[in-house]
């Protein structure tokens, strides 16, 4: 005999998890049946972003940030420090405790909100009167039976074709969250967010990295005139990064790895190091939902196909997250659970991709929001573009950390924010007052003329909307 519910979400990341607690909120009888396992093989809800992304990451990059501060900057302050080592197994224990303390977190959520919680792998079996009937293989299998489907089931690393990760040697975000000591020499392949990440992290705590990046262009999908900037600070700091490149033959061994690659201009080369982290996107997880057994469409990519509202093409089944088409960050699938949950609820849920934020967690940090200038010069928008450096910033001058700029893009006719970008200190925190400005359509104007704390680094947004038409009050 089945169990009835209302909403089963399959999947606890942040789409899912989110999503099974507004639709408990919302009055109804929820399930969410998630796999990722902690290391005693007890439940581990949060997903990617919980278990081996997001959260794991950002303690690394903590950690990896306050020994570099320790090494190079205390001295700055007239603070002497002498001998200062790095534990890396304490550094990666730290790690696994904050991943706990946010799986646990979710789990209290669960039983707050009365959301039943199914440890192990869900997958259709299939359509009955009224819904659909989700197999849970677990510990002990067992059968649910629920009106409306939410899928939540993430993405995976890509892995190089003929190159598969074996988190010893070739490792993807998961293994490369859990080195045991620091790589005399790391290579990296992406230049994306989690290769430039992982490898700050690792430079800091003093591994010679090597990024090798496809694309002739450094991070693409950002801002030129920002990413210009932000390769300028990398390069600074030691992080090597080769554009163009074609990667050909990787060899494992017993001393590493060698890769073989083409640079730009086609010759020839080989890198040999003790890891190597491969960081070239992810791929929707629909593997073993027998999707098959309920006629779901999926895409060439193997993504779950859903319309603007996340609904697919079979009535009460929807799909939120890195799973879907669009970004694949956990506020975006966060931002989708609400919206699905809301709809189920006969609401209307809403999600604005113009308006979801972009973070690189690197040092300096890089965020965004909206559109680049160059996509506005390829659409032909008429625009106009204001920028001031954190150098004339007296908050940046205090902290010791000078690097970078804050640049407004508005419309040239009704002067409407069209797009935010920002390399500098605590630029994922200083994002979201653009985010919020551009959600209530606001104009560099209003931002220039709100008043912001002084000294705070927030008033170089104040100064960049100001440069929109020219005018500044930092002398």
């Amino acid at each position: 005999m089945s169990k009835q519910f209302d909403v089963i979400v399959i999947g606890g990341g942040p789409g899912g998890y989110i999503a099974a607690i507004r639709a408990a909120q919302l009055g109804f009888n929820v399930a969410c049946i998630d796999e990722w396992k902690n290391e005693k093989g007890g439940p581990a809800p949060g997903g990617t972003c919980t278990n081996v992304g997001c959260i794991p990451s950002k303690a690394l990059l903590q950690s990896s940030e306050h020994f570099e501060h320790a090494n190079k900057h205390f001295a700055e302050h007239g603070i002497t420090a002498t001998g200062v080592k790095m534990d890396v197994a304490k550094m990666i224990a730290r790690k696994d405790t904050v991943v706990k303390q946010n799986n646990d977190g979710i789990l209290y959520l669960f039983k707050k909100n009365k959301v039943s919680f199914f440890h192990g792998r869900g997958s259709f079996t299939k359509a009955v009167e009224g819904g659909y009937e989700i197999k849970v293989a677990g510990a002990a299998e067992e059968l649910l039976t629920g009106k409306q489907i939410i899928i939540a089931t993430g993405s995976n690393a890509r892995a190089l074709p003929g190159t598969p990760f074996d988190e010893e040697l070739v490792l993807s975000n998961d293994g490369a969250l859990r080195v045991g000591a620091v790589p005399k020499k790391l290579g990296l392949i992406g230049s994306g967010v989690i290769g430039l990440e992982m490898g700050s992290v690792w430079r800091r705590l003093g591994a010679e990295v090597t990024i090798l990046e496809g694309l002739p262009t450094f991070l693409g999908a950002v801002d030129e005139q920002i990413a210009k900037e932000a390769k300028k600070a990398f390069d600074k700091q030691g992080l090597k990064i080769e554009l163009g490149v074609k990667v050909g033959e990787i060899k494992t061994g017993k001393k590493g790895v060698s890769i073989a690659y083409t640079n730009a201009k086609g010759e020839a080369q080989s890198l040999d190091v003790d890891k190597l982290i491969v960081s070239i996107g992810r791929v929707p997880n629909t593997i073993g939902l027998n999707t098959e057994a309920v006629g779901l469409a999926l895409d060439e990519r193997g993504a779950v196909v859903v319309d603007a509202d996340c609904k697919t093409n079979l009535p009460g089944i929807w799909a939120v997250g890195d799973v879907v088409r669009g970004p694949m960050l956990a506020h975006k699938a966060e931002e989708e659970g609400v919206a699905v949950a809301e709809r189920i609820a006969g609401q209307h849920g809403h999600v604005n991709f113009n308006t979801v934020p972009w973070v690189i967690y690197t040092s300096p940090e890089i965020a965004w929001v909206g559109r680049t200038e160059q996509q506005l010069k390829a659409d032909g928008v008429k625009y106009k573009a204001g920028t001031f450096p954190f150098l004339a910033n007296g908050r940046a001058r205090a902290l010791g950390d000078t690097t970078g700029m804050v640049k407004m893009l508005a419309d040239a006719e009704t002067d409407e924010i069209l797009g935010v970008h920002i390399v500098g200190p605590q630029a994922s925190e200083l994002i979201s007052e653009a985010v919020v400005a551009m959600e209530f359509k606001a104009s560099s104007e209003d931002i220039a003329r709100i008043c912001h704390a002084h000294p705070s680094l927030s008033e170089a947004t104040k100064e960049a909307a100001l440069a929109v038409d020219k005018r500044t009050l930092n002398f």
